[in-house]
This record gives structure tokens, sequence and C-alpha cells, in this order.
């Protein structure tokens, strides 16, 4: 067995930040273009562009940077919040993972003994 857990955050109850939006502005980092994330993960880029635009207008500042088309192409990186807010979540999502193994052990480990 093992614990399983998602960790978002919320405004108004409807979910906001979490590991989606987040794994979006890494692959941006990654490959300089928000197109090509989502590609990656076969999102479309409007549904990726409407999901950072609704990030954005919740929050009160941009997360990407995007540059516009022309002779070498557009693309998009992270605004230095923009990389803030990916690093806080990861560190506080790695901790909160620590946190809840600790506690998932302290409570659950004599149910689930494994049988020898």
């Amino acid at each position: 067995m093992e614990l399983k857990f998602k960790i978002w955050l919320e405004e108004d109850g409807e979910k906001l930040f979490g590991i989606g939006p987040c794994d979006i502005l890494k692959r941006v980092k990654r490959t300089g273009s928000l197109r090509r994330a989502a590609a990656e993960i076969n999102m479309s880029y409007s549904q990726a562009w409407k999901l950072i635009d609704r990030l954005e207008n919740a929050l009160g500042f941009s997360l990407l940077e995007k540059q516009v088309g022309g002779k070498t192409g557009g693309g998009s990186r992270l605004t230095p919040e923009g990389k803030m807010l990916m690093d806080a979540y990861e560190n506080f999502y790695q901790e909160a993972s620590e946190i809840l193994e600790k506690l998932c052990d302290k409570w659950f480990t004599p149910f689930f003994k494994k049988q020898k």
C-alpha cells in the first residue's frame, strides 16, 4: 500500500493552482514555448493559454513573458513571479509529501503490516 494525495490552491471554491498548472510552467521553462509545453501533454494551445490567462487574472501578476513570432518565431518564458510560484509549489509539495509519509507510517503501519 502507498499513500496517494493531491494538493492544490483554491479561490472561492475553484481550483486555482496545483500540479497541472505547475507542470505546464515547468515545461514552458524547459521548452521556451507554451505551445510546445501544451503539445507535450496533448493539451491544445488555446486550452493552455486560457489556463495561464485565468491564473494570471486570479493571481494579479503575469506568469509568462510572451514573445510574438517573427523570423525566429515566438516563445514564452517564466516571469520572476512565475518561477517563484512554481518553485514554491514544488518545494511545498515535496515537504508536504515527506510529512504525509511520516504521518501515514505513524497512523497506518499497524494496519498494513506485510504478510510473510
